[in-house]
């Protein structure tokens, strides 16, 4: 055989085994990721100074809107009287709201000196309100709160140690532990399995083994300003303003945080519509990212090696997404084939090796799903494993769903044609 022709087929045959038991490998790793976090990384943040009111750093509580009237009422008067906190602003920007977002804002400045609010003519998306409001902002410390997201009590003051260590000068971000407000339908309880996922187990192995983070929480994180300002602020064409200043910052050389212990809690969706539209979002945000840094990272892959083995992790993700759909075309012809040609063996056989194959993704799944929700708020969630078969199933498929129909549209985005304007989810 030609040299050429068998390296060929041996690296084909080893990508291709890669890619099918991409899952499995995945739901494995993360859970070995945690193990290593919780008991090797020893950066965690265990004990929590007590700040006097008189040296308490100024933040500023950034709310970027756009027609939020069903819930920017109660975020703004719980972040004004339910904060143990006493040196900060609530700075409003309403990116042209067209709905009664502008008129309960004017009632609440009547009733709290602490609230300011700016007024965006056209709605041009939450990376230019934000971009607008620090320039208005009088903290140093910027923390990103959306409308429908409350903080923990005592948030900023966690929040606050985490800048005021003596190794935290080069910190750029720290990122919360996100939770579920809304948890009235089965689809919103199934996301409160997913966060705890996600952030119990994705976030504490990036940080404790790569010693990054892929992503920030956009609804709750806390930044610094002149951090912000390093990178050229938020990118306005992007369609995750979170995940592309995680990259561009660390990029940088800046540090970002995971705080597992300053919980925060956001409405999540609760149709299947809404969920689809806003990780279509996600999806595309994400390979906009992977786009934007391919090249940065392919000239310097050991400048950092953990930010690498991120990239490479997204690089298989989008990569199996299509491996996923174009495998699942090619199973339901050949159970086609079978059918017609009547030949029941060779379906048994094809149904029995799917069932094996998928039996090992549900086991790496649960062995990931179970440990996050041990680990995860103390243990607080684990009644929600009751719906991490729903999880599995719908994360897995509607994840590679969006990615493969958001992948045009994020080249689109990187060529110059992106938009960040924002439409609200609709609220309940």
């Amino acid at each position: 055989m030609n040299p050429f022709w068998q390296t060929s087929t041996t690296t084909f045959n080893i990508l291709f085994l890669i890619l099918i038991s991409y899952p499995i490998l995945g739901g494995i790793a993360w859970f070995v990721g945690v193990l290593c976090y919780k008991f090797i990384f020893k950066h965690q943040q265990r004990e929590w100074v007590e700040i006097p009111k008189d040296i308490e750093p100024m933040i500023t509580i950034m709310v970027p809107a756009h027609n939020e009237h069903v819930t920017i009422k109660h975020t703004i008067d719980y972040l004004m009287n339910e904060l143990n906190y006493s040196n900060y602003e609530v700075l409003v920007t309403d990116d042209g709201s067209t709905d009664d977002t502008p008129q309960i804002l004017q009632s609440l400045q009547e009733q709290y000196p602490k609230l300011r609010v700016i007024h965006i003519e056209k709605n041009k998306g939450k990376a230019h309100a934000f971009n607008i409001g620090l320039a208005f902002a009088k903290g140093e410390l910027i923390l990103s709160n959306d409308a429908d997201t409350v903080p923990e009590p005592d948030a900023l003051k966690k929040y606050v140690n985490y800048f005021i260590r003596q190794d935290s000068q080069n910190i750029a971000a720290v990122t919360a532990n996100m939770d579920v407000q809304n948890r009235n339908k089965l689809i919103a309880k199934s996301q409160t399995v997913e966060f705890s996922s996600i952030v119990g187990i994705i976030k504490r192995t990036e940080t404790g083994v790569f010693g990054g983070i892929y992503a920030y929480s956009g609804a709750n994180t806390m930044y610094r300003k002149s951090a912000l300002i390093d990178v050229g602020l938020f990118r306005q064409d992007r369609a995750t303003e979170d995940i592309s200043v995680a990259w561009d910052q660390q990029l940088r050389g800046w540090l970002a945080a995971f705080a597992p212990d300053i919980m925060f809690y956001m409405n999540v969706p609760e149709t299947a519509k809404n969920l689809y539209r806003q990780r279509k979002r996600w999806a595309k945000g994400g390979t906009e990212v992977w786009l934007t840094n391919f090249s940065k990272i392919l000239r310097h892959p050991l400048e950092n090696i953990g930010r690498t083995l991120m990239f490479i992790d997204q690089s298989f993700s989008i990569i199996w997404s299509f491996f996923f759909w174009l495998s699942t075309i090619y199973f339901v012809g050949l159970v086609i084939r079978d059918l017609a040609a009547n030949s029941g063996s060779e379906l048994i056989h094809l149904l029995t090796m799917a069932l094996v194959f998928v039996c090992f993704e549900m086991i790496a799944g649960a062995l990931q799903l179970t440990a996050s929700l041990i680990i995860d708020d103390r243990g607080r969630k684990f009644a929600y494993i009751l719906f991490a078969p729903l999880y599995m199933l719908w994360w897995w498929i509607m994840n590679a769903l969006t990615i493969v129909t958001t992948f045009i549209p994020a080249i689109k985005t990187i060529l110059g044609h992106g938009s960040g304007t924002w439409v609200s989810p609709t609220r309940e």
